[in-house]
């Protein structure tokens, strides 16, 4: 790649910009670039934003790579465009301004501050009703993503039976998340729902999976994080960055791929890589088709 000036000013959908240390080094042990990140998101725009689109995101930020410091950015920062789509978010600590990813603009302007990770809550403008529901499945020492794969498929078929839709995903870690559309439910009704199913799965097959907090009771096994599901929690948004040594994305598969699994790279996607796919296989997540009621809510 040739030399990035240090200041570029552009225009993007219209807003100016000014993209920053573009040459900026931030996976050192694959020397991929700030400039590569901005190109990836300004790309892979058409789909990420649908799944971004009413939620309020929190940031992880790395100015200066993934080998030096990193922080969670969930306030507006200061100095940031007048422009952005902002929505406040009341937490324990009290109510901040967060901003919603709403546009390219914005998803640029994110990338340029060092925004490598985009994540987004189970509700969008309200937190008291969720319209998404996940489930984390998450891997104990001596497991990967193949033995997610089997519990992911165990828990398709628990979330058929009661009429909803799930639509997989990469955690872009070690990882694998579903992805459940519903009708508008409160909180409670979603946590609910989401533990029960982890204690399904649990008692089926005990010996593979936990539904339990502690860590101690992960190894060999698949850890069925419900608690992904309080409105506080964010879940890594489909098509985001993962901040490890290596720049991998958090990527939808069809679930042919999650059937097909037999080995963790089988599920591993490079920014390149996503580009490169046809098409979204979670383009339809938000189809009314596909909005599911939970049962009893």
């Amino acid at each position: 790649m040739s030399e990035q000036p240090e200041v570029v000013h552009t225009e993007v959908g219209g807003r100016r910009l000014r993209l920053t240390h573009l040459e900026k080094v931030l996976y050192p042990a694959v020397g991929w670039t700030k400039a590569e990140a901005v190109h990836y998101y300004a790309s892979v725009a058409p789909r990420a934003l649908p799944h971004l689109a009413g939620r309020p995101a929190s940031f992880l930020r790395f100015p200066e790579g993934v080998t030096g410091q990193r922080f969670w950015a969930k306030r507006v920062p200061g100095g940031a465009p007048d422009w952005l789509t902002t929505l406040d978010v009341e937490h324990r600590e009290g109510t901040f301004r967060q901003v919603v990813v709403a546009d390219l603009p914005t998803l640029v302007w994110a990338a340029n501050l060092g925004a490598l990770e985009l994540h987004v809550p189970q509700w969008r403008g309200a937190p008291e009703q969720h319209d998404r529901l996940v489930i984390d499945l998450d891997p104990g020492p001596g497991t990967t993503v193949v033995e997610c794969c089997a519990v992911a498929l165990a828990a398709r078929r628990l979330l058929a039976a009661d009429g909803l839709t799930a639509f997989p995903k990469t955690s872009g870690a070690k990882g694998l998340h579903l992805l459940v559309p519903l009708h508008p439910v409160p909180e409670r009704a979603a946590t609910d729902y989401a533990r029960r199913l982890a204690g399904q799965l649990r008692a089926a097959a005990p010996g593979l999976i936990v539904d339990r907090m502690e860590k101690s009771l992960r190894r060999g096994r698949i850890f069925v994080d419900w608690s992904q599901n309080t409105s506080a929690k964010t879940t890594v948004a489909p098509y985001s960055l993962r901040a490890g040594e290596r720049p991998l994305v958090s990527t939808p598969v069809p679930w042919t791929a999650v059937e097909s699994c037999r080995h963790p790279t089988e599920l591993e996607f490079t920014p390149e890589q996503v580009l490169a796919l046809p098409e979204d296989p979670m383009a339809a997540l938000t189809a009314p088709r596909h909005l599911g009621r939970l049962p009893g809510a």
